[in-house]
């Protein structure tokens, strides 16, 4: 018996190569997509969507602080931070600096960031509810409990005065959503504004490892939060005495900034330690109209440094 023979007519056959035609087309299309890198938004800046295209575009760092009038000058005896710098908070004007770019821990400085981006969005008679995580944060704390409601300016009150990490991560979490999406907020107003020295791994600074920023950066960062007047008003306070609910029913903040009280128009901003950062200030004092910032780096000396750097900087 002879084998039947089948004959393919052209119309059974192009149905068939029409599919893997397609497949092939859809597959070069895709590889190509795979190839095309993705930008790298933590490298080279936040991303914005233009008002007048539609499009996004890279979105140009701020420019805070100028070093084109820089004053040469040794101090003697000389300072004991490892970093330095002071500012004119009006103009931006850089009139000293010690290794400004240098990238050094700096503990409990971080919260002037997450204090900048919480008084955005956080009313001051806003409640929140502490995270369950809250109580668990590495000290210092000040004692939150899970599940209580808290209103918004107290929480501000004790995270700069008394530096409590349970009051950063609140703040952080009821800002953000949650911890790590907030962080990624602060790295992100970081890079817009232009501050290029620095990484944050918490809303308290209370872990090192990868959170840095530099003598620059800070000055950069307190320029603009100092224009927030209820920022203005938190770290100026000395101390102040703040009703709770019971069984607590009051609690007494006392600001760790020794310089207020003690050097004529001190008037913020927010200290820092950690065994690995070392002693850390960033002061602001205001004479005659005219506000300086100063920020000192692993200084065991830092108040009297800062004294010396703001006297220096109010003579020129």
């Amino acid at each position: 018996m002879r084998p039947r023979r089948y004959r393919y007519r052209p119309r059974r056959i192009l149905p068939l190569g029409a599919i893997v035609l397609a497949a092939v087309v859809a597959g070069a299309w895709a590889g190509r997509q795979r190839s095309t890198p993705i930008p790298n938004a933590a490298a080279s800046g936040p991303l914005v969507i233009s008002a007048t295209s539609g499009h996004t575009v890279q979105a140009r760092p701020l420019h805070l602080l100028t070093d084109t009038d820089v004053v040469g000058h040794v101090f003697s005896p000389p300072l004991t931070t490892k970093a330095a710098i002071v500012v004119d908070a009006g103009t931006g004007r850089v009139i000293w600096a010690l290794k400004p770019h240098a990238r050094l821990r700096v503990a409990s400085l971080t919260k002037i960031m997450t204090a900048l981006l919480a008084f955005r969005k956080l009313a001051p008679n806003d409640v929140v509810t502490v995270d369950k995580t809250v109580p668990r944060v590495p000290l210092v704390r000040e004692g939150l409990r899970a599940g209580e409601r808290v209103k918004a300016w107290k929480l501000f009150y004790s995270m700069l005065l008394y530096s409590g990490n349970d009051d950063a991560l609140e703040l952080a979490i009821a800002t953000g959503g949650d911890k790590w999406a907030f962080v990624r907020e602060m790295n992100d107003e970081a890079r817009r504004l232009g501050m290029s020295d620095t990484h944050f791994i918490s809303p308290s600074g209370v872990v090192d490892r990868d959170n840095y920023s530099s003598a620059w950066d800070l000055a950069a960062l307190t320029r603009v939060a100092l224009r927030n007047e209820r920022f203005v008003r938190v770290v100026r306070t000395r101390i102040i005495q703040v009703p709770w609910s019971a069984p607590t029913y009051s609690k007494i903040y006392v600001n760790n900034n020794r310089l207020l009280g003690s050097y004529p128009g001190a008037n913020g901003v927010k200290t820092g330690y950690t065994h690995k950062s070392g002693p850390c200030l960033v002061a602001s004092a205001t004479r005659h109209g005219h506000t300086l910032i100063a920020v000192l780096l692993d200084d065991p000396n830092m108040y009297a440094d800062a004294a010396r750097l703001l006297n220096f900087g109010f003579a020129q």
